[in-house]
């Protein structure tokens, strides 16, 4: 069937018209020239005609029940559950304005409008599958919170966002869904609350992120060149006089555009990996610098005499962004903030130091030149802008990262780079009458000194190019760049490259410039002798002179010291003296660089790579377990898959001693931990993965059992450990661990070892048991409250392969194994977790764990104890037996609640009152079911 929806109101000027509103359904009785006629389905006793155009046709079907007539849309429900919302509120928005109301109008109106947005969304049919989700809970939480404001009936549902139907969900799953509903719509309330106040509201969105980004737009460029010049735009700390982030390039040509015409409107930027700690920093500015590409002097105008293709520093712009990138001040990528440009008005002016002085000086003479930008402060990764802001951050749009890690890793960000900064150098004038002109060459070679083509950045946007010049600064002695290009070099090349820094007088004059030679080279190895990246910070190099083509031989020069601190610790010879081969060093010249490696595959860490690499020294392993957990964390979750591998391997070619079992646990425990902070949840998911597909050590259960056993052993014995505490904490994938490895061995030998595996897993669960006995306090009281909380964890994947008859038997004495007045609150809320778990959906199960549960509660609720834990248990276990329906199985445990039940009715009678324990337990446990008789709870449910 097709339903009739009117789309433009239609009021009838005749008697025989059908008066229409927009959204009325419209059963269509005959057609005629333009016009239909019909009824609407509420008025179904008037009909009359109406015009063609006014209405839309949609698909539906026909529900007809005894007279009654239903239309139902067959678009999907959440259309038309906004639809039917969209109705409802358009009512009351009416009557908001009647009454006066402009502000509850106002917003009202609002919330309409982004509804038809999100309905226009969801009908386009265009979203993939995740993004729909997105888009439903955002719909949910929308309408919900509307609701709320116009205090509506409170609509339930469940996680897809699909409404709860009673009939078939349980009133005690209808009692969660809508606690949990009005706990989000709280939330909602509260920020919209903080969204009336722009800067609360501003602040309260960015501290919600751990991770943010900064998009900026380059809408024009004024200054006069009249040459080709780079623009290098970074994000920059005053304070600590450092960029902070890459260079975004910008190529300007000369006739005032860029040097791309197709870019012209289209230069984006979005800075990323932007954290908590970079909002905190005091201040935080936009940083421009100019280069310009062409002579020595502009004033030099003959083009064949004079030297051109130059890089001279042109200029700066910079602007305060502390206030937006703090989320204090307004950012809109439609509005234009124009940037003052300061230009270089000596000789002798360094970019950074301009930058510094543009930064103290408040009134700056631009003459009208400068930067016109947009800019505006996203939250999430560079993910979730592209998701949150399509029209922003597109394909086209460039990602300029921070220099460095951000402060919380995400799995699959996989990099390889490393930043090298020109800091400065000093270079004496020789022979040459006044000094030189220095321009320094960076390539990055092999070990034969060739150039590996492609592998210098030098700035976001820009292609990769195979030399890095420098600026040239006109003649002086000490000169500072602070120049930073990005080396990427594949890591399959990384081990045998280094970087080659060659130096050159530049002359204004390009006949003489022709001329000029190296006068002299320095270089680097990417990895330090001990097999370790080169480290983070500065490097001071040693310069050699020597013949040209001896300089840039890599045979001569690689087997020489390369900076100063190396020749020192070599102490092979002295800096200062000749070098076999027929080079020299500059005496009076020195350089320096710093670097920065940001690296998935490359570490720095000579205690994480002795383990990575222990074959290389088999009689280090001990010492390098034990250093492993001195590594920093993010050192590790960095390099988590070579890690775990190696230290599985460490433990199947060591099967046949116990040497080093307890040092490899120690150190799982430790990597288990680390993902469990909260800097590196996001690796919960990698772990997962690499247990299901990378993981195959088949002797690991042994081992990792046997440890784990022998640990809880000495608490059992009232020993002072702490190591326990963690073993608990990571207890969940220590047993994923042991399933898997199970698994594996027992595909790999048809299912040898079987008895041995179930003696060692029901050993360990004794253990427990008998800890769980202790009554001393302190160390073993903490062990047993850890037990309790993640003991319940291992059961998803323990039942998997043990037999669950006798994992419930365990269980059963785990609880009644504590001392009555031990740790109630945490027995409660650990039985609440197994009978969520799977064991107990099995009747064999219940039929053990349920009376010990139903005579701790009857004692409980005897005594009044624990109100909140005992209505949550008795909720769990009535809530699984609703969704097993099946009453041959139910019978009689419902026999052995009746005893709980009846407890809970003489408690009331005994107070003489409506107790408020009675009215929320039957709020939270009465269940629509028929059955609720036979299962025994008939007498307390007529109570």
């Amino acid at each position: 069937m097709v339903a009739i929806i009117p789309i433009w109101n239609f009021t009838g000027t005749e008697d025989h018209h059908l008066t229409l509103h927009i959204g009325d359904t419209v059963h269509i009785l005959q057609i005629s020239e333009g016009w239909y006629k019909g009824y609407t389905l509420k008025n179904r006793s008037f009909r009359g005609i109406f015009p063609t155009s006014v209405i839309r046709l949609k698909s539906a079907t026909v529900e007809i029940n005894g007279t009654v007539e239903n239309i139902i849309s067959m678009e999907m429900p959440m259309v038309q559950e906004i639809t039917t919302t969209l109705r409802e509120w358009s009512t009351i928005w009416k009557q908001l304005y009647v009454a006066g109301q402009k502000e509850k109008f106002q917003m009202v109106g609002g919330m309409m409008y982004e509804l038809m947005e999100r309905r226009s969304q969801l009908l386009s049919g265009t979203l993939p599958k995740d993004e729909l989700q997105e888009l439903k809970k955002e719909v949910t939480r929308k309408m919900d919170y509307g609701n709320r404001m116009l205090e509506l009936d409170l609509v339930v549902r469940n996680e897809d966002g699909n409404l709860l139907c009673p009939d078939t969900t349980s009133v005690i799953s209808l009692f969660k869904a809508h606690k949990e509903a009005t706990n989000q719509i709280s939330e909602c309330i509260q920020e919209e609350t903080y969204n009336s106040q722009s800067e609360y509201s501003r602040i309260a969105r960015f501290a919600s992120s751990p991770t943010y980004s900064f998009y900026i737009s380059v809408r024009n460029f004024v200054c006069k060149i009249g040459e080709e010049a780079e623009l290098f735009m970074s994000l920059y700390d005053p304070n600590k006089q450092k960029i902070i982030s890459e260079n975004y390039l910008i190529r300007w040509a000369s006739t005032g555009v860029p040097q791309e015409i197709d870019m012209l409107n289209n230069l984006k930027t979005v800075f990323t990996d932007l954290g908590t700690k970079d909002l905190n920093r005091e201040k935080i500015y936009l940083v421009c610098q100019i280069i310009r590409m062409g002579r020595m002097d502009l004033k030099e105008t003959n083009t064949k005499k004079h030297t051109i293709g130059l890089r001279r520093p042109f200029g700066v712009s910079v602007m305060d962004i502390t206030e937006i990138i703090k989320g204090k001040a307004d950012s809109d990528e439609e509005k234009q903030h124009f940037i003052p440009f300061q230009q270089v008005v000596a000789e002798n002016d360094f970019l950074p130091n301009l930058i510094k002085k543009a930064i103290e000086v408040k009134d700056i003479n631009h003459k009208g030149q400068g930067l016109w930008v947009s800019m505006k402060m996203l939250c999430g990764d560079l993910n979730q802008i592209r998701k949150d802001h399509p029209h922003l951050v597109d394909r086209s749009t460039v990602v300029a990262r921070k220099l460095g890690f951000p402060e919380i890793i995400m799995p699959g960000d996989m990099r390889n780079d490393i930043y090298v900064t020109l800091v400065q150098g000093e270079f004496d004038k020789c022979n040459k009458t006044t000094q030189k002109n220095v321009e320094v060459t960076m390539c990055v070679c092999d070990q034969e000194g060739n150039i590996i083509p492609n592998v210098i950045f030098q700035g976001a946007g820009d292609k990769p190019v195979s030399e890095y010049r420098s600026a040239v600064y006109y003649q002086l002695r000490h000169q500072r760049w602070l120049e930073t290009v990005k080396i990427a070099v594949p890591i399959e090349d990384v081990h045998k490259s280094h970087m080659r820094f060659t130096f050159k007088h530049r002359s204004s004059v390009d006949s003489k410039d022709k001329g000029e030679k190296i006068f002299a080279m320095a270089f680097v190895k990417l990895l330090r002798p001990d097999g370790t990246t080169l480290r983070d910070g500065e490097h001071d190099l040693i310069l050699y002179k020597g013949d040209n083509r001896k300089l840039e031989d890599a045979n001569v020069y690689l087997h020489l010291p390369s900076t100063k601190q190396l020749a020192a610790e070599q102490r092979s010879q002295s800096i200062k003296g000749n070098f076999g081969g027929g080079l020299s060093v500059c005496p009076k010249d020195n350089f320096q660089i710093s670097t920065l490696v940001c690296s998935t595959k490359l570490t720095q860490n000579i205690d994480l790579l002795g383990l990575l690499k222990w074959r290389s020294h088999p009689n280090r392993l001990q010492e390098n377990l034990k250093k492993l957990m001195k590594v920093d964390g993010g050192e590790v979750v960095k390099f988590l898959q070579d890690t775990l591998d190696a230290l599985f391997t460490i433990m199947m070619e060591y099967a046949e001693t116990d040497e080093y079992d307890t040092l490899v646990f120690d150190a799982l425990i430790f990597i288990v931990a680390l993902i469990a902070d909260r800097k590196f949840q996001h690796f919960n998911a990698i772990l997962e993965a690499y247990i299901q597909q990378h993981f195959s050590a088949t002797l690991a259960y042994k081992k990792l059992l046997t440890v784990l056993t022998r640990y809880l052993e000495v608490v059992t014995c009232g020993e002072q450990c702490e190591t326990p505490l963690r073993i608990f904490k990571a207890l969940e994938y220590i047993f994923k661990f042991i399933v898997r490895s199970r698994l594996l061995y027992s595909q790999l030998y048809e299912g040898k070892g079987r008895e041995e595996f179930k003696e060692s897993l029901r050993a360990f669960f004794e253990t427990v048991n008998k800890m769980m006995k202790s009554t001393l306090e302190n160390a073993t009281l903490l062990s047993q409250g850890a037990a309790l909380r993640y003991i319940p964890a291992v059961i998803q994947d323990v039942a998997k392969i043990f037999d669950r008859s006798l994992l419930s038997e365990l269980l059963r004495d785990f609880i009644q194994n504590l001392p009555d007045d031990r740790l109630i609150k945490q027995k409660l809320q650990s039985m609440s977790a197994i009978v969520n778990s799977v064991l107990f959906q099995k009747k064999e199960c219940r039929d053990i764990l349920l009376p010990v549960m139903a005579d701790m509660l009857k004692d409980l609720i005897a005594k009044g104890e624990e109100e909140e834990p005992c209505i949550d248990l008795v909720s769990n276990i009535l809530e699984v037996l609703f969704k097993s329906k099946k009453a041959e199985d139910m019978k009689h445990i419902g026999l052995i609640l009746e005893k709980l039940l009846r407890t809970i009715n003489q408690r009331v009678i005994i107070l003489g009152r409506e107790h408020d324990f009675s009215v929320r337990l039957a709020t939270s446990t009465v269940t629509p079911i028929k059955s609720g008789i036979e299962l025994g709870l008939g007498d307390w449910h007529k109570g």
